[in-house]
């Protein structure tokens, strides 16, 4: 027995498997990077002026939100670049330029310094959609939806994670130090992408790339491939519409001798750890039944978990339900990037990816928006029944997206 588990742990590994360890843990460390903030945010922005609640507000507003839009923007433009010269410099430039950046925030005396580094942030975005293209298209078919659901598992927990780890660090050395320490990570980072992350790539010269609209045209379903961008925005928003609003509802249900800022990290953390547990699960199953029967089946669990949240009467019960939209979410995420990997030509897998990354971006924007407007109009429970509705819209538009298309393994290979 004791030899089965030696030979399995220390057995050769192929290309493929150690870009997927290391990028995991890149990936993980780029999630953290973009949400540890969230917690001490506001109180860092306060300790950089004399502001009053709404100046505040509105600071902190531009500051969160600067950083997505950026991206939104220039994702494209990175992935073009990055199916001409290689995904594997685009990580390179993306780890060593958050580190650096991120590193600067510690640094700062000003709130427009704070916002202007955000900014640049946003520029050097790219390194989960740069990672997830490298998997994607080194990995054998056969195995897409298992490793890329494997590889979604790092981004979202150190997305989901990153506040309370943010809050703990903070709490622990301060605002600064947390920045400095985060930057040195992501330079680690930067080390292990450097070192020991495999790339077979033939650079493509300026004059022969084929354009994004051409690319449309050539693929075969092309409808699949834009509803799963229209999802994996829906899906950020879903996910993102609680976020200014999670620790005043908790702060409702604990009431005012309650550790809020501490059970706000926790609940706020807990998806993560139910995504990490079932996303690679889920993407086996992927692979043997077809990844958009488990979208579907995922979309319809997360529409239902999200009605009873509104009716909670204690934080128990809602952590449970939190606990089961990370569920929700490892069927979600590895079905979107596997579908997009099947339906994508792997020579434009960089511009494809870097298109959803966008999206990704654009539904962080989009869902606190629609967290803050709900919450204004209808009182926090009304975000939550908001929240299923836009996740059965989501359903039909991959109904709709994906009707007549049979995901098996012999019709991706063709």
């Amino acid at each position: 027995m004791f030899e089965l588990i030696k030979s399995k742990l220390f057995r050769p590994r192929r290309p493929w498997e150690k870009n997927l360890l290391v990028l995991w843990f890149g990936t993980f460390m780029a999630g953290i990077g973009f949400s540890l903030v969230m917690p001490f945010m506001s109180l860092y922005i306060d300790t950089l002026g004399h502001f009053t609640n709404q100046q505040l507000n509105f600071w902190s507003g531009i500051t969160f939100s600067s950083t997505f839009l950026v991206t939104t923007i220039v994702s494209p433009w990175w992935g073009r670049l990055a199916d001409r010269k290689g995904r594997k410099l685009m990580l390179l430039r993306a780890s060593l330029g958050m580190a650096v950046v991120i590193s600067l925030m510690g640094a700062i005396t000003s709130v427009y310094q704070l916002i202007g580094l955000r900014l640049l942030q946003g520029i050097f975005s790219g390194y989960i959609s740069n990672a997830t293209a490298l998997v994607a298209t080194g990995t054998p078919r056969e195995k897409s939806g298992q490793v890329l659901g494997t590889l979604a598992t790092g981004s979202v927990t150190g997305t989901l994670l990153g506040p309370l780890l943010g809050g703990i660090a903070a709490s622990v050395f301060g605002y600064r130090y947390t920045f400095f320490i985060t930057g040195f990570i992501l330079l680690i980072v930067f080390f292990l992408s450097l070192f020991f992350v495999h790339e077979i790539f033939v650079p493509i010269e300026k004059k022969d790339m084929v354009s994004g609209k051409a690319i449309f045209k050539e693929l075969a379903h092309p409808q699949v491939v834009i509803g799963m961008f229209i999802t994996t925005l829906i899906i950020q928003a879903s996910n993102n519409s609680i976020s200014p609003i999670i620790s005043l509802y908790i702060r409702q249900l604990v009431g005012p001798h309650g550790n809020v800022t501490l059970i706000s990290g926790i609940i706020a953390s807990i998806p993560g750890i139910a995504t990490l547990i079932a996303a690679p699960r889920f993407g086996r199953l992927g692979d043997r039944i077809g990844s958009e029967r488990i979208l579907a089946v995922g979309l319809i669990f997360a529409m239902l978990v999200y009605i009873p949240m509104a009716f909670v009467q204690n934080v128990w019960q809602l952590a449970f339900l939190r606990f089961l939209i990370g569920i929700s979410d490892a069927c979600l995420l590895p079905a979107v990037q596997t579908l997009i990997t099947k339906y994508s030509p792997s020579s434009a897998a960089g511009r494809i990816f870097s298109y959803n990354q966008s999206f990704q971006a654009t539904g962080n924007v989009i869902g606190p928006v629609i967290g803050s407007t709900v919450s204004s109009i209808f009182g926090y429970r009304g975000v939550f029944l908001s929240t299923s509705l836009l996740v059965l819209g989501n359903f039909l538009w991959v109904r709709k997206s994906t009707s007549g298309i049979h995901h098996t393994s012999e019709e991706a290979k063709k």
